[in-house]
């Protein structure tokens, strides 16, 4: 079907010269442009952009649709950083507000779920002196000696940057001691937008571009994996985006390290950026399907559905995502404290199964590195699930 639909579409005599030599190029699986990529966001439709996402991401996976269970632990809400646009964290001035959990609290977090199938504890929190080099080496030894099974995925470069500047130590070797002590791969966060025009603005105290991906390209460089993110859809300019995926492409091309890539909607309850909109659902699709295009060198693009609706993850499935994240509980606040739909995100291995078949698709439990856990696509559960979810809208 979605060759069928290309095909389709590279015979319409209404398209633009410049969309049909896009589409050209997606059907011969070339790479397209950075004038190419502004000229999406700025040029063209949710139908046109999906019709090509869709055939790139069926290229690529079929009708496989990943998630993972995992849970989330996140050690603290207090932050020496102040970024405009997060919900999250707290200052330190204001720790009435926030939590700092100690090694032990941490741990029973942990033990919380060892009679769970999960696969992924993923770390991520505020930054604060306390949490330095010694206390995550030590964290991330005792996760692996309790559960070594567990894949720890923790702190972005954000943290790191922080903690070895601290320590007093370059990001190589950093990374080597985190890997040592424990750590198997690097969530996507505290990349905001690295143009430096916008990052001024809202993150301006923490790393910068050229650190975020220095530390991503050290880890990558010791043989294993991360992924990265776009936040998108508040004061950013559609150059910006693209300029962001183009530092990712390049560092791709060069270590091939990234994993996945996740667009991260900009949601505007209680922080300092309320009064910028937040973009709509359709813009979110577009969003989703120029990153599926842009991103030829990445296997996988993903959307959260605590952060974006269940539904709207559905849809996404339609316009280039292939991963719709865990089964992640309410162990994470950072999207419910944002304004996320879903205020205490939770699903069930059998409703997010659900969620992914009634849309067509396969889904497929996988590990952190994509190696598959079970293939629930003939699965069925003892209770089959009413369907509760929605019909694709009529896009004209």
């Amino acid at each position: 079907m979605a060759v069928q639909a290309l095909d389709i579409l590279l015979h319409n005599p209404t398209l633009s010269a410049p969309l049909l030599a896009i589409a050209k190029k997606v059907k011969a699986g070339e790479r397209i442009t950075f004038d190419e990529g502004v000229y999406l966001y700025e040029h063209a439709e949710l139908g046109y952009l999906g019709v090509l996402a869709n055939y790139i991401r069926e290229k690529k996976h079929g009708d496989l649709t990943y998630f993972n269970r995992n849970f989330h632990l996140e050690p603290t809400n207090l932050c020496v950083y102040d970024c405009k646009f997060c919900s999250y964290s707290r200052l330190i001035k204001q720790k009435e507000e926030g939590w700092a959990l100690t090694m032990e609290e941490m741990m029973e977090v942990v033990r919380k779920y060892d009679n769970e199938p999960v696969t992924e504890v993923h770390i991520v929190g505020g930054v604060l002196p306390q949490y330095d080099v010694a206390f995550y080496s030590a964290l991330f030894t005792a996760i692996k000696k309790h559960r070594p099974a567990l894949h720890v995925k923790a702190l972005t470069p954000v943290e790191y940057h922080y903690i070895f500047k601290k320590a007093k130590i370059d990001y190589a070797t950093g990374m080597k001691l985190m890997k040592d002590a424990g750590l198997e791969s690097i969530p996507g966060g505290g990349a905001e937008i690295f143009h430096p025009e916008i990052r001024e603005q809202i993150a301006k105290d923490k790393c910068t571009a050229d650190q975020w991906l220095a530390i991503h390209e050290e880890w990558h460089k010791l043989g294993m994996r991360s992924n990265a993110t776009m936040l998108y859809g508040h004061i950013e300019k559609f150059a910006h985006r693209v300029d962001h995926m183009e530092r990712l492409r390049q560092l791709q091309d060069k270590t091939g390290g990234f994993q996945t890539f996740i667009p991260l909607k900009f949601r505007n309850q209680h922080n300092q950026m309320s009064h910028v909109a937040e973009v709509s659902v359709v813009e979110d699709l577009r969003n989703y399907a120029i990153a599926r295009i842009y991103m030829d060198n990445f296997d996988h693009i993903k959307a959260y559905w605590a952060m974006i609706s269940r539904e709207t993850a559905q849809l996404s499935l339609n316009f280039g995502v292939d991963d719709i994240d865990g089964t992640l509980d309410d162990t994470t606040k950072i999207y419910s404290m944002a304004g996320a739909e879903e205020q205490n995100p939770a699903m069930s291995t059998k409703e997010l199964v659900d969620l992914i078949k009634h849309v067509g698709r396969k889904p497929i439990e996988r590990d952190t590195l994509y190696n598959v856990v079970t293939d629930y696509t003939e699965v069925v559960f003892e209770e089959e699930a009413k369907p509760q979810y929605y019909k694709l809208p009529v896009i004209n």
